[in-house]
């Protein structure tokens, strides 16, 4: 099972998004577990997730927490404007998917 973490300012304004890309994922059988959380939380949860997405409203943080997820082996995005303002939870689904190796 993949596990993908979406991150933003205190974790609610994802959680429309985590809904809907849990909707996709049981149309197309993913299994995945998907999470949304605040940044504060990223460092004691990098361990457990396989993919982190950033919400476009803190991509200011790409950089810092990016290296810290790479140093770990772990790839980290910002989630595409457009996706996450109509909660395109397909598009967002399939490129977290995309990004585990």
């Amino acid at each position: 099972m993949k596990r993908i973490l979406l991150l933003c300012s205190a974790g609610m304004s994802t959680s429309m998004v985590v809904k809907k890309m849990e909707a996709a994922a049981a149309i197309d059988n993913i299994e995945v577990q998907i999470a949304a959380v605040g940044l504060e939380q990223f460092h004691e949860l990098l361990p457990q997730y396989d993919v982190f997405l950033l919400g476009p409203q803190v991509r200011f943080k790409k950089a810092e927490l990016g290296a810290l997820a790479a140093a770990a082996g772990k790839p980290l995005e910002v989630i595409d404007t457009m996706s996450y303002g109509t909660l395109n939870g397909k598009k967002i689904l399939d490129h977290a998917l995309s990004l585990i190796k």
